[in-house]
């Protein structure tokens, strides 16, 4: 049988997937490469061949996306497969029209061909984009289960940017794990949380592998969504977040749009910091394109640790990387913790930056004032906390997920501002999750 070469497109992640399920052991295809972007360091390096399988005895090469439309001529290429997230319709598009100027076809993958089905009940939480509210939601929804009796095991879209197999399958299940699989900043914002609140989460490259070891020890398996992208399993429920912040982003972003599609139930997310024009807009938009999925309404109130260090102060924002770079937020909670509670101006980071921090706002200029938590080497966390360090100001608020001053030395006050998912009204995830058996 003669076989298709084949070029994946991804970002360390979906584009991993797509080949362990679809094309790993299939002899109809060769994957001749993958290309990466989005993530810092990610290429340069080979997908091994422990985990690319017996026909792959040399593993895959993985190049930077620019150089797309020779590899295409140079390796024979005669289909991409487009594998990542959180990039506008006219993106892809343009991704597609690069391909097919180059003589080849361009293809993306449904559900059937990744998904994998679980032998437990799956409880899916996705989002049109980065920076919604996922986390907080699945956190909810983990709460709700496990204080009805259930034991739960989430499980997280892949962040892989280190040794690919010994990040197979990871298991979290206490601080000291993050050591131990030498997790990025980008890593601990996902993991951390649920292991704080007593939970365990899994993580890593192969997810049937993952799936596996998860079962063994759950009754319920929840997918804990990365970006805007669709669950890798089979879903008997699905959650899909919402963010009144970006109206429009859920009908132009891809594959956010189909996480909005297949949800069962929509979750309009910030409510008590969005207007009402933007409310009724996204609410508008849901209900156009999936009409049969109930909406929930819901706040995301934010917390101070020591408001005092706020008001009347200097502050420099810290906020999520991945939410202010390829999410194009251009606010977090950080910024509404800081107007909120009366601080008096917000400094400007730019001035400070070093080495990649700087190289960050060069390739993202849209940031602003703000700073984005990057982290995904040493290197880069080092070069955060001295951009941190250098930046005059009084106090630096800090709106990332995890406990940053727990892994940087910041030479400065600091306060964390946390935030949690408070649904309005009767429909609550409980209330759904009791409706729908899972308690």
């Amino acid at each position: 049988m003669k076989t298709k070469n084949i070029l994946i497109m991804g970002a360390a992640g979906r584009d991993f997937h797509n080949f362990n399920v679809f094309f790993r052991d299939n002899e109809e295809y060769n994957v001749v490469a993958f290309t990466a972007t989005q993530i810092p360091n990610i290429d340069g390096r080979i997908y091994p061949p422990e985990l690319a399988g017996k026909l792959y005895p040399n593993g895959i090469k993985i190049y930077e996306e620019k150089y797309l439309t020779d590899l295409i001529k140079q390796l024979n290429v005669q289909e991409v497969v487009f594998s990542y997230s959180d990039v506008t319709f006219n993106y892809v598009m343009t991704k597609a029209s690069i391909v097919n100027a180059a003589g080849v076809s361009f293809k993306l993958l449904g559900a059937d061909d990744t998904m994998i089905k679980s032998n437990k009940p799956v409880i899916s939480i996705l989002a049109v984009r980065t920076g919604c509210g996922k986390s907080q939601t699945s956190r909810k929804v983990v709460q709700v289960l496990r204080e009805a009796g259930k034991k739960v095991v989430s499980i997280r879209h892949p962040m892989p940017y280190g040794d690919l197999v010994k990040q197979k399958v990871q298991r979290y299940g206490s601080i000291d794990d993050l050591k131990k699989y030498n997790c990025t900043i980008e890593e601990m914002e996902e993991y951390e949380p649920h292991i704080v609140m007593g939970s365990v989460i899994y993580a890593g490259v192969d997810y049937a592998a993952i799936l596996a070891e998860a079962e063994k020890e759950a009754d319920i398996i929840i997918w804990d969504g990365g970006n805007n992208d669709t669950s890798f399993y089979k879903s008997d429920l699905t959650f899909t977040v919402v963010d009144p912040h970006r109206p429009g982003h859920e009908m132009i972003y891809y594959p956010g749009n189909t996480s909005l599609r297949l949800a069962d139930f929509a979750i309009i997310n910030k409510m008590d910091s969005a207007s009402k024009e933007n409310i009724k807009l996204v609410t508008d938009n849901i209900r156009s394109v999936n009409p049969k999925a109930q909406i929930i309404e819901a706040n995301s109130p934010l917390t101070v640790d020591n408001v005092s260090l706020i008001k009347g102060k200097r502050v420099l924002v810290v906020e999520d990387g991945p939410t202010l770079t390829h999410g194009e937020m251009e606010y977090g909670a950080g910024m509404i913790a800081a107007k909120n509670n009366g601080a008096a101006e917000i400094i400007d980071p730019r001035p400070y930056t070093v080495n990649s921090i700087s190289d960050t706002y060069k390739k993202y200029p849209k940031i602003g004032r703000l700073l984005p938590a990057m982290g995904y080497s040493e290197v880069q966390i080092k070069d955060l906390e001295e951009t941190i360090n250098r930046t005059d100001c009084d106090t630096v608020v800090i709106g990332t997920p995890i406990d940053l001053g727990r892994i940087l030395k910041i030479n400065k006050p600091h306060v964390r501002v946390k935030y949690e998912l408070q649904e309005i009204g009767s429909l609550t995830i409980k209330n759904i999750l009791k409706d729908k058996g899972f308690i």
